[in-house]
């Protein structure tokens, strides 16, 4: 019994798990060599360098006015807070 059990384990092995893997195998390096072909295409036809620094340039200065707008409100808001809290909430 235990010989027949290895020898189908054996035969399992070799004829249906290896190939199977071997299969997977394949598969995985040809995704993995697509997905290297298409991020070469989109870096090579979509965005030249110049126009990903003007537009990194635009979206930092967005970000710096945003940031003053809220640098702002905070500042206008701690006074307010400071305000009420030196006339105990009365107007």
């Amino acid at each position: 019994m235990q010989t027949n059990f290895l020898t189908q384990a054996l035969w399992w092995i070799s004829v249906v798990e290896i190939p199977v893997l071997a299969g997977l195998f394949a598969l995985i390096l040809n995704v993995m060599r697509d997905v290297s072909n298409f991020r070469l295409f989109v870096a090579q036809n979509f965005a030249s360098f110049t126009q990903t620094r003007e537009l990194e340039q635009r979206l930092t200065a967005h970000l710096l006015r945003i940031e003053a707008k809220l640098d702002a409100t905070a500042l206008k808001a701690e006074n307010l807070s400071a305000r009420d809290a030196w006339t105990g909430g009365q107007k």
